[in-house]
């Protein structure tokens, strides 16, 4: 049970907008006291980041589903060149499948197989070394099977006619159907009877098309309203201020006070617990996230606490307890806490009050360095925050927007889409805890392994879903309006992404980091198109 909880922070789609919001509290979320701001970080907060294909070879997503060997990818299936000249049409249904899916039902004609068996057998006949037979020399057809074996030969053959046939029943996804989604889903066994009793192949293929798109209503997203809370918090007056008033602190001395109790602007160092009150004295409890030893408090942060905390604690002596019922209001984050009743108690260890230099001019660089004078350290704190509030209101623009987008479309997500997508934001995150805490290879492969990301992809359905469904809407506008982005654009940012990628010695695919960087890409210009035209309104909480 936690007596603080931090905010969660939001996905959005610009990690590549650096952010310059930094904390301007010296109070740690970890103490048991605090309530937390609701204010949302605008850093490492992209669920399509220019770095997202940083992914781990082990995060490929694999193609779904599938039961057979036969795994195609889209773009080789997809290429007309490749298609070979058939001396009969083949029969292909096509039935749509839930999640954008497409099953394709294809009938092989006995002349088709044929033709592919004629093929394999002169391959045999060329590479085969049958004794008895020069090289070159045609060997009888029943001695060649005899001495390669007719499963092998009747296994090629199946494998020839997939091969020769596959483009052609592809041809009407061609251009729909998604990357490494494509799978022969018929058994091998079932094909092998097929063509050994009737002399003639039939299978199945799923493959997974991008889906439609629909807005509701028909193009929504240009009369968009946008409603956008800006958290009190980043107000840059009010932030300078405090800025201002921690860097003076951190000049000053602790001090002991020898004959008075805590005031205001004092520094305490506290140990807390607290127990819930009841009635029945067998039923009370203790609140073990409360409590605290060496909690070091400073009085200016009081309104940061549990209302009433300070005020019950002012006068409280080094070496003296306190005790003292206080009430967590209904507003509290911990829903498990509002409400509740609680008996704290309270040991000031040690006092200290601050021994500050004057503020005026003559510690200014010391403040700022570079300034010699105390409103050139205003000024330019004013507007670093400035700067700040600029990019925190423009942050809370672009997660509001996502927001709404992602409620006005419909779209049926295909599984692999799915996959690969949850893969990608694991990877990422994978990336930044390696990056943050040195995984040792135990750790690595602990947090890599399939049971690890299919529990990630199934606690974060929902998050991978809406990261999706904004991906999806961001890209459907981008064509759309006839969007465009400067190749040096492009180029600029893939060299980027890779030297990011080697930095962290991870392997990366240059062609999907271009694909992922090109959608960015498409991201920023459309939130711009956007803001340009949507009628927004900023409320502050």
């Amino acid at each position: 049970m936690e007596l603080c909880s931090c905010s969660t922070t939001t996905l959005t789609f610009l990690q590549f907008k650096t952010s310059l919001l930094s904390p301007i509290s010296s109070i740690s979320l970890s103490n048991p006291l605090i309530q937390p701001s609701n204010k949302k970080n605008r850093l490492f907060n992209s669920h399509k980041p220019l770095s997202s294909s940083r992914q781990f070879s082990f995060l490929q997503a694999p193609c779904p589903r599938s039961p057979t060997r036969f795994v195609v990818s889209a773009s080789t299936a997809a290429l007309d060149a490749v298609k070979d000249q058939l001396p009969a049409d083949i029969e292909v249904k096509e039935t749509q499948e839930p999640n954008s899916r497409v099953r394709l039902s294809v009938e092989v004609p006995p002349v088709v197989c044929e033709d592919c068996y004629k093929r394999v057998m002169n391959e045999f006949m060329k590479q085969a070394k049958v004794p008895g037979f020069r090289p070159g020399k045609k060997v009888p057809e029943n001695i060649l099977i005899s001495y390669v074996g007719k499963q092998n030969v009747q296994k090629a053959t199946i494998e020839s006619i997939l091969k020769r046939t596959l483009p052609h029943a592809m041809s009407s996804v061609t251009g729909r159907a998604l990357k490494d989604s494509i799978c022969i889903v018929t058994k091998f066994s079932d094909m092998e009877e097929t063509y050994s009793s009737l002399n003639y192949l039939r299978y199945d293929i799923v493959v997974d098309v991008a889906p439609e798109v629909n807005w509701i209503p028909e193009n929504g997203y240009r009369n968009l309203k946008v409603v956008v809370e800006i958290d009190s918090d980043i107000d840059a007056q009010k932030a300078a201020e405090q800025e201002l008033r921690r860097r003076h602190k951190s000049l000053g001395s602790l001090r002991i006070p020898t004959d008075r109790g805590l005031q205001i602007g004092d520094v305490a160092i506290l140990d807390i617990s607290a127990t819930t009150i009841d009635q029945d004295e067998s039923n009370v409890q203790k609140i073990p996230s409360a409590e605290s030893k060496g909690f070091h408090f400073d009085t200016e942060d009081g309104d940061k606490v549990l209302p009433g905390f300070l005020d019950s604690i002012i006068g409280i002596q080094r070496g003296e307890t306190k005790s003292f019922p206080l009430v967590f209001p209904e507003s509290w984050k911990q829903e498990n806490l509002r409400g509740v009743h609680a008996q704290f108690t309270v040991e000031c260890k040690e006092l200290f009050y601050r021994d500050l230099p004057e503020l005026d001019d003559s510690i200014a660089d010391k403040l700022l360095p570079g300034c010699t004078t105390l409103e050139q350290v205003k000024k330019s704190l004013l507007q670093k925050c400035l700067e700040v509030e600029q990019t925190a209101k423009e942050q809370a623009t672009d997660n509001a927007i996502l927001d709404q987008l992602r409620k006005m479309i419909e779209v049926d997500i295909p599984q692999s889409l799915f996959e690969e997508q949850g893969r990608q934001l694991y990877g990422a995150k994978l990336l930044q805890i390696q990056a943050n805490m040195k995984l040792n290879e135990q750790q690595l492969a602990s947090l890599s392994s399939p049971k690890a990301v299919n529990e990630y992809l199934e606690n974060q359905k929902e998050n991978i879903t809406s990261v999706i469904k904004q991906n999806l809407a961001i890209g459907d506008i981008f064509k759309r309006e006839n969007l465009q982005f400067s190749t040096e654009d492009l180029v600029e940012e893939v060299e980027n992404s890779i030297a990011e990628f080697k930095r962290h010695k991870q392997e990366y695919d240059e062609e999907r980091v271009r694909e992922q960087v090109q959608e960015i890409l498409e991201g920023a210009k459309v939130l711009e198109w956007l803001r340009e035209h949507a009628e927004i309104q900023y409320i502050t909480r």
